[in-house]
């Protein structure tokens, strides 16, 4: 199964038979087999036809619409797709369940961001990147001690200002710079990145959440609400430095991309343009389809998200088995 990515503004999409047709104007661009979809993510402005909304949705294919900057505005899905009596349980979930997955949650956010800088230190040797690993390993243990989310959301927040306050020590090309992280707008190139990334990674993981028949805004870690699909927001955390960040690094460390032509600069605000959009989705396809050594023998990293969403369907289903995130070594 593929997601299909359309990041091109302008596109039109249709159905001949069992293909999905890609053009822009009299262009074919791309062409794909329905049957083979997971979920289609249209960035910008682009046309679809009633006979591929209505194919996708008896094929229970959701349809994303997304703003050129990642940002998602809604998605399509089938009547069916309600949630069922999983919601129930995730809503009858105890505080202490909740506060106990939150834990582990942000304990593996912190690992894996501390293992990714451990990583850069073997190139580095910084004595900044040095300081802040062991800062890292001095709140996981403090992790523990939360006893209520909020205090654990401190907790949380220590641990990524550390993080981010070296992440640019990890980049070595000299055009691109990173000083602190910026959100709402991204105001440089690697922020860009990182929004832009994990507002896809987000994605993936809510088509997952509902192909399960989980209710995405009952969550542990982050507060639902009408418009936040908390649960996908809580299982993100763990993939942030595995996937994204270190996907960036690579971008910026390899020259893949580019300050000059792969970004927008609109009001003082950063976003990547079309063709920035392109390379990264190009890099995070090729990223998350090779395979890795898992239990069940080779997985491709597409494997590891769907693996957490059942992870935590079963928690769900039985709260005394706990909730194991994903832990890079």
């Amino acid at each position: 199964m593929r997601s299909l990515y359309i990041s091109q503004s302008g596109c039109a999409l249709s159905l001949k038979q069992e293909q999905v047709l890609i053009k822009q104007g009299q262009d074919l661009l791309d062409q794909a087999q329905l049957p083979m979809l997971e979920q289609i993510l249209i960035f910008g402005q682009s046309q679809v036809t009633t006979q591929l909304v209505r194919a996708c949705l008896y094929r229970n294919i959701p349809i994303v619409y997304l703003s050129r900057m990642g940002r998602c505005y809604g998605r399509l899905l089938p009547i069916e797709r309600g949630y069922r009596s999983l919601a129930r349980q995730q809503q009858a979930l105890s505080t202490g369940d909740r506060l106990s997955v939150a834990k582990a949650i942000v304990r593996a956010k912190v690992k894996n961001g501390r293992v990714l800088l451990q990583r850069q230190y073997r190139r580095v040797e910084s004595a900044t990147l040095k300081d802040v690993i062991e800062q890292l390993s001095s709140l996981v243990g403090q992790i523990e001690q939360a006893d209520a989310i909020e205090r654990l959301m401190g907790f949380e927040g220590a641990a990524a200002a550390c993080y981010f306050r070296v992440f640019g020590e990890c980049l070595t090309s000299e055009s691109f710079s990173f000083q602190t992280r910026s959100r709402q707008p991204p105001l440089d190139p690697v922020n860009a990145m990182l929004s832009f990334g994990y507002q896809v990674l987000w994605n993936h993981l809510l088509s997952l959440i509902e192909l399960q028949g989980l209710d995405p805004y009952e969550a542990c870690l982050h507060q639902g609400s009408e418009r936040h699909a908390a649960l996908a927001s809580d299982l993100v955390e763990e993939f942030r430095a595995p996937l994204v960040d270190s996907l960036v690094l690579y971008l910026v460390n390899s020259s893949i991309v580019s300050v000059d032509t792969d970004f927008d600069y609109p009001a003082g605000a950063c976003y990547l343009n079309e063709e920035g959009r392109r390379k990264f989705l190009r890099a995070f396809l090729q990223r998350m389809e090779e395979p890795l050594a898992t239990a069940d023998g080779l997985q491709p990293r597409w494997d590891l998200l769907n693996r957490q969403v059942k992870l935590f369907k079963q928690f769900v289903s039985n709260p005394a088995l706990g909730y194991k995130p994903y832990l890079i070594r």
